[in-house]
């Protein structure tokens, strides 16, 4: 990995998560946003916002805060290969779209960025920032256990992944960035066996393919959330990823609470 200030960063998806995450970052890092749709990819790097947001547009239009110099270091691309070859950390945010009738999420555009990551730059650091259920990024680190001791090249190499949960609202993703609630990262931990039996398996993934410098992956990470913040003194929190994924689960679950009660009244 690059020193800090040298960190490149590539962003899977630019819906309001991930837009808003890349442009968060660009001010201070080289950022490189990939999308599958080419009027977006246009729409970005000709600094028209694709997606409604008052501080995107704002920043868009070079109204930046004092101290940030040169503009936004930010370029999307339709070729993610390129853009995950060079990058330190590669933000997944990629949509994961829940069907109720099946009463699961749909991850596999995720797996799509991890497989394409792994096969061009295994290295990089990914953060999975979208939506998904609780224990999903421990049960990747079971799934790619086996590739991991058999492909020829990925020897040698860790399973780079943490998880942090966004709390954003539409149309004011970038503001809630600059002025965040609380930055919460999730990074691979050993949990106490006796207690579940299955995590005996996502124990011994970790311990075969995880990397013990994770939890400084995590710190480095949330860095850059704190450096492109406006608000100062954030509120930032590590802990395994079950229990992150848990947090962002039960943050849902409260608004939507919240929602229905003032409906009712």
């Amino acid at each position: 990995m690059r020193d800090f200030k040298d960190i490149q960063i590539a962003v899977a998806g630019t819906g309001y998560v991930g837009l808003s995450i890349a442009t968060l970052l660009a001010q201070h890092h080289k950022v490189t946003a990939v999308d599958v749709i080419p009027e977006k990819v246009e729409k970005i790097n000709s600094r028209i916002s694709p997606i409604q947001d008052e501080y995107i547009e704002k920043y868009f239009r070079g109204e930046l805060p004092d101290g940030v110099q040169g503009g936004l270091d930010l370029t999307a691309t339709l070729d993610g290969a390129a853009a995950y070859r060079d990058a330190d950390f590669v933000v997944v945010a990629a949509p994961t779209n829940y069907d109720p009738e099946k009463n699961y999420f749909d991850t596999h555009h995720i797996e799509d960025v991890i497989n394409l990551v792994l096969s061009v730059n295994p290295d990089a650091v990914m953060v999975i920032k979208s939506t998904i259920p609780v224990g999903y990024t421990r049960s990747l680190y079971v799934k790619y256990a086996l590739k991991f001791l058999t492909d020829p090249q990925l020897k040698g190499k860790k399973f780079n992944l943490l998880f942090s949960p966004e709390f954003l609202r539409e149309s004011k993703a970038l503001y809630d960035n600059l002025y965040p609630s609380r930055i919460i990262v999730g990074y691979p931990e050993i949990l106490p066996s006796d207690q579940n039996k299955k995590w005996d398996e996502e124990n011994a993934a970790i311990n075969a393919i995880g990397n013990q410098e994770a939890k400084e992956f995590a710190k480095t990470f949330a860095a850059l959330l704190q450096e492109g913040a406006i608000k100062e003194n954030i509120d930032t929190l590590f802990m395994g990823m079950k229990e992150a994924e848990a947090v962002k689960l039960f943050a849902n679950t409260y608004l939507a609470l919240r929602v229905s009660y003032f409906n009712e009244l």
